[in-house]
């Protein structure tokens, strides 16, 4: 949310009003849309202000027509405008400039590693053994080798499935399925007792395997 804020401000915003009776229905017929508004303020119930991309504002206003509801700028905000208001202060403009390829840089590094999908496996040993297989916080996006990262985990792990991995902005997100535990396999060759539940009087026995310990009349208890 914070890095798609940052980008509205270096390609421009405006603070706007909504006046009419139908908001509600504007700000869902915007997110249908697609059109982002941002640190929206309610005035009354007929009265909203918000933020919204300069790029979205002839969108907004056919929705505006839809709804019945007046929109006004308030405010013209980000780079764009302000380059403008100091365009005679050069050294202004290269400081903002090279703030917006910093910034552009860092986006193409990784800064949060999120883990999902896993119920009984801890996600602290399945990040420290991403790590050791290259995906970490501040490397390249580009560098990291997520097929190869994917098979070696794999290939390491029977309690996992399957693990993919997909790059959302800045964050890499993990997603792992985890196996189902094999059930125990009782050896048949194995010898054992058997239990009587309920009290009686042994009728018939038909030993397969093993010594009878009772005979039949014998009366057995529960247990």
């Amino acid at each position: 949310m914070f890095f798609k804020i940052m980008m509205y401000y270096l390609f421009g915003y405006a603070t706007i009003s909504v006046e009419g009776y139908f908001i509600e229905r504007f700000i869902n017929i915007c997110r249908g849309k697609q059109i982002f508004l941002w640190n929206m303020k309610r005035k009354k119930s007929s009265f909203l202000f918000t933020n919204i991309a300069i790029k979205d504002f002839k969108k907004i206003r056919q929705v505006a027509k839809v709804t019945k509801c007046q929109v006004k700028i308030q405010k013209k905000k980000g780079l764009p405008f302000l380059l403008h208001r100091y365009q005679k202060r050069k050294l202004f403009i290269g400081l903002l400039l090279t703030l917006f390829l910093v910034i552009f840089g860092v986006s193409n590094f990784v800064w949060n590693i999120e883990i999902i999908g896993n119920n009984t496996i801890p996600t602290e040993e399945l990040l420290e053994q991403l790590n050791e297989y290259g995906l970490v916080l501040g490397k390249l996006k580009n560098s990291v080798k997520t097929k190869e990262i994917i098979s070696k985990m794999r290939l390491e792990r029977d309690d996992i499935a399957w693990i993919g991995i997909k790059s959302i902005g800045t964050n890499m997100i993990v997603e792992v399925v985890e196996a189902d535990k094999k059930p125990d396999i009782i050896d048949e060759n194995e010898y054992c007792s058997i239990v009587s539940k309920k009290e009686g009087r042994i009728t018939k026995i038909n030993v397969q395997n093993g010594t009878a310990l009772v005979k039949v009349g014998d009366i057995v208890t529960k247990r």
